[in-house]
């Protein structure tokens, strides 16, 4: 398992000036690596590795930036080929790779950089001459060995610059089990639903910033000019603006880390739906307020979460768990307003997000307390060589709502959109 730990770099202007001309060369290598592979036919991973070498010699900035950083760069332009190749293969959106004109990165494996002996500070040795950077974070990285770090990024964002360390090791931590499972469904009304009938309220950190965030945009079109350089006060002004930006995306994701936190922590199995975020933001109705929810961020913290603490986490199907009564399961339509669900056929009357949450634990029991895997049978990239067993010490669990006593597999009805 990779965990990534942040820190705030601090250094001279002249560091920060290198470190911007060490993210254009790796931008620079990409995109060189991308251009090789639509000019030349048969092009593999090792042909971009080889390619790197080839302008290390033909640039004299390119040789400068560390060997394996330049490496790091052709995979990261391999990686979106190979990208493009599966979604072809799945017949799903292209996706065809681009070229990069504004990354905010550069990658290093094992090599061009050396830590302190108080693990507080980082010396860059490639010709850059990034030189040494301070760290400031409260992650401790004496526990971990020098080999277990496999990659550090330098990046840059509006407030400033930061190193990060992929570190392999176990993370995963043993808690009690608590004998409870839950299904959460997710909302623009309330952040979450849960099966046992409790809403969290939606923070609305965008929209509560929105006038701020216009106000610090209009000021920054004030001094836009058109087909001229741009002022140091346009720049000023542009960088307040993402400040702002940042802020409001680290609140969204401190808040969604600590709801996901509490429900791993609270239960033995945690079921939610399989959503397409992606898909759902293309309605220019609703496109912001599911942007400001942040469904996708508490997916992601949910599911690492569950690793790290043993917890299973089920994806289950959306298709009409907001419709089917959760007591008698009849399937009861209602448009997108209705926000109560009225069961003509047994009286049974719930908020609309409950109900839906009820049916999503029902799927995610139905699903793994028999087979042991998730919706339609797929992991996720972070369990990949994790195996889910079926005794898991699922049975011991206790939901809240009526569920199916077989423990049989969901049938399949139709694909995930």
């Amino acid at each position: 398992m990779t965990v990534v730990f942040e820190f705030k770099a601090y250094g001279k202007p002249q560091q920060y000036t290198a470190i911007n001309e060490a993210i254009r060369t790796a931008q620079f290598v990409r995109n060189k690596c991308l251009r090789y592979w639509m000019d030349n036919k048969g092009v593999g991973k090792y042909d971009l590795n080889k390619l790197c070498a080839v302008l290390a010699k033909e640039f004299p900035f390119a040789e400068a930036l560390n060997s394996q950083a330049r490496q790091a760069s052709a995979e990261r332009a391999w990686s979106s080929i190979s990208r493009f190749f599966d979604n072809c293969k799945k017949r799903t959106k292209k996706g065809y790779p681009k070229f990069k004109k504004n990354t905010r990165s550069v990658e290093y494996k094992t090599s061009g950089w050396k830590l302190s002996e108080c693990r507080k500070r980082i010396t860059f040795t490639d010709k850059k001459k990034i030189g040494k950077l301070k760290l400031k974070g409260s992650y401790d990285l004496h526990c971990y060995q020098i080999s277990q770090i496999k990659r550090v990024r330098i990046l840059r964002r509006a407030d400033g610059y930061y190193v990060q360390f992929c570190i392999d090791t176990d993370a995963r931590v043993e808690k009690e089990p608590t004998g409870w499972a839950i299904g959460v469904d997710l909302g623009i009304k309330y952040f979450l639903a849960d099966s046992n009938g409790e809403t969290i309220e939606n923070p609305k950190f965008y929209r509560k910033g929105e006038r701020q965030l216009n106000r610090a945009n209009h000021n920054k079109s004030r001094k836009f000019r058109k087909g001229q350089p741009q002022s140091n006060n346009y720049q000023k002004a542009r960088n307040r603006y993402a400040r702002k930006h940042l802020r409001v995306s680290r609140q969204r994701n401190e808040y969604v880390k600590r709801v996901a936190y509490c429900a791993i922590q609270s239960n033995d199995l945690v079921a939610y739906e399989d959503l397409n975020v992606k898909g759902l933001v293309k309605n220019r109705k609703l496109a912001k307020s599911i942007s400001d929810v942040g469904w996708s961020t508490f997916r992601n913290w949910l599911e690492y979460f569950g690793q790290k603490y043993g917890t299973v986490t089920v994806a289950v199907p959306p298709h009409h768990t907001s419709q089917d009564c959760s007591n008698c399961g009849e399937r009861v339509k209602k448009a997108l307003s209705t926000r109560t669900h009225v069961c003509p056929h047994c009286g049974y009357t719930e908020d609309r997000d409950i109900n839906a949450a009820m049916n999503i634990l029902k799927k995610g029991l139905s699903t793994v307390g028999h087979t042991g895997s998730y919706a339609w049978g797929e992991t996720p990239s972070w369990a990949v060589g994790e195996g889910l067993s079926a005794d898991t010490g699922l049975a011991a669990c206790k939901p809240r709502a009526t569920l199916l006593s077989n423990g049989d597999s969901m049938n399949q009805e139709s694909p995930c959109l």
